[in-house]
């Protein structure tokens, strides 16, 4: 049985948000709300309680966009709640499918703001990568997204439409989530951590808490953070150097945040979680893939709790950076392994449409 949480409403004034999310217009967007919420909106226009699990059923496992939709409920009601309310949720504006049956969506909002998420099917399994941010800050210089730069944080009800949508798209259940999209997850913690709950939650997606990831950059005071949260999610480091110049100089979003600092607290969130955390390290050919800096890896990770992922470099147009060979990659997994920790090499999907690590966007190519 997958862990089940009740989604909690963000804190809007927590001091570590980087950009206050963007609300809609004077009516109440539905998808936006947990279950005790829906409950009092439906009680405060005179309905029944038990209204608002129809409706409930309605946005979270139908993702419905009209009204008209709910067939369930009297019209009389469908027509008050379209003039009190909105469902929120997001339009596609594109869809591309690669060989390999990823699909990528280019998905906009009502304020016209768009992000780009991934469907990965496996059979009867459908993994999602989702956005947190529409572009982000800090400008990752293997990554596509930073390039257009930051346009602002999404919201949770945004955060899980993405995952929606792509399991109403496949016609399937949505069996596990990534939060490695566009953005980075821990400037915009609040409603990143409200949206995997939701996912998580029986009035959500239904997703067991292990089968929901997020990945960050390494923003050390939010890893501490979310060490201490009940929930058993998963986290990924993106690590990419363990050589601290050169993770400055294709990491400068978090140069604050040292590798002592960030080894410290991945060792204490590892203590506290007994979790296993993900580090992801991007293969650059003459970047970082050299030996000074496998041996900066091995004593980064040597005698802790960790499972290294050896991503090689996915091209995109506007950089001049190049995967490595794969005689360095199996170098790496080689000397990795030898000394006791868990490696293995991701093989992206979608790469042929842009879907892969990295290459997201927030436009059409």
């Amino acid at each position: 049985m997958p862990e089940k949480t009740q989604p909690t409403s963000p804190n809007r004034e927590n001091a570590d948000q980087t950009a206050a999310p963007v609300r809609r217009g004077p009516k109440a967007d539905l998808t936006a709300m947990d279950h005790d919420e829906l409950v009092a909106f439906m009680e405060s226009i005179g309905q029944p309680s038990f209204r608002a699990k129809q409706v409930e059923d309605w946005v979270r496992h139908k993702n419905v966009r009209s009204f008209d939709e709910m067939t369930n409920l009297s019209k009389a009601l469908r027509a008050q709640l379209a003039e009190v309310a909105t469902l929120g949720g997001v339009t596609e504006v594109a869809r591309q499918e690669s060989l390999d049956g990823s699909r990528k969506y280019l998905l906009a909002f009502d304020d016209g703001v768009s992000v780009e998420c991934v469907g990965m099917p496996n059979g009867d399994r459908l993994a999602v990568c989702v956005s947190t941010q529409a572009g982000c800050r800090m400008g990752c210089r293997f990554c596509a997204t930073g390039e257009a730069g930051f346009t602002r944080n999404l919201t949770v009800d945004e955060i899980y439409a993405q995952a929606a949508h792509v399991g109403q798209d496949f016609g399937q259940r949505v069996t596990s989530v990534v939060l490695m999209g566009q953005g980075e997850p821990f400037n915009n913690y609040d409603e990143t951590l409200a949206a995997m709950r939701l996912m998580n939650s029986e009035d959500g997606l239904g997703i067991g808490a292990r089968h929901i990831t997020v990945s960050t950059c390494g923003v050390v005071p939010q890893i501490r953070r979310f060490a201490s949260e009940p929930e058993q999610f998963g986290l990924a480091l993106s690590l990419h150097s363990a050589v601290p110049e050169t993770r400055n100089l294709l990491m400068p979003g978090v140069r604050k945040h040292s590798l002592k600092r960030l080894h410290d607290v991945m060792k204490d969130y590892t203590e506290k979680t007994h979790r296993r955390p993900t580090y992801e390290y991007a293969m650059i050919a003459g970047v970082n893939d050299d030996e000074p800096h496998l041996d900066a890896l091995v004593d980064f990770c040597r005698g802790t709790l960790c499972h290294v992922n050896l991503i090689p470099f996915n091209e995109h147009s506007g950089s001049k950076l190049k995967p490595s060979s794969e005689e360095r990659i199996d170098r790496f997994v080689k000397v990795l392994e030898g000394v006791g920790v868990e490696t293995t090499v991701r093989r992206s999907r979608g790469a042929d449409i842009d879907a892969a690590c990295g290459q997201l966007r927030q436009r059409l190519r």
